[in-house]
């Protein structure tokens, strides 16, 4: 249990710093925070809505991994280099996958709650 606590607080910090420092981080949070209260609005099975939050959260989650991957990249060599770019859109591409899969998701809450499934 002591170290539960102390993680949590960690994990509290890294969050702030992204949200202070990342302008992705702070547009992906953005989409959550008015997502969240949506989501309620949107879907009605209690499923549906834990698809819609948990799909904001992913792309949240992969797009921290994302700014992590870009910082080590940044401090092992601040110099352009191809595999570094290439790691680097790897990580984007991630990005994109997760806003992708939580578009189809939201897209077929959204078809199913206007009645056409």
């Amino acid at each position: 249990m002591d170290r539960i606590y102390p993680a949590f607080l960690n994990s509290c910090a890294g969050f702030a710093y992204a949200l202070r420092t990342e302008r992705a981080v702070r547009q992906e949070f953005g989409v959550f925070v008015v997502g969240l209260p949506l989501a309620f609005v949107v879907a009605q099975p209690g499923w549906l809505r834990l698809a819609l939050v948990l799909s904001l959260i992913a792309i949240l989650c992969i797009e921290l991994l994302n700014t992590c991957v870009e910082k080590l990249c940044d401090h092992v060599t601040p110099d352009l280099h191809q595999t570094i770019k290439v790691i680097k859109d790897m990580g984007s591409a991630a990005c994109f996958c997760a806003q992708a899969s939580a578009a189809i998701i939201w897209l077929m809450a959204l078809i199913m709650r206007l009645g056409y499934l």
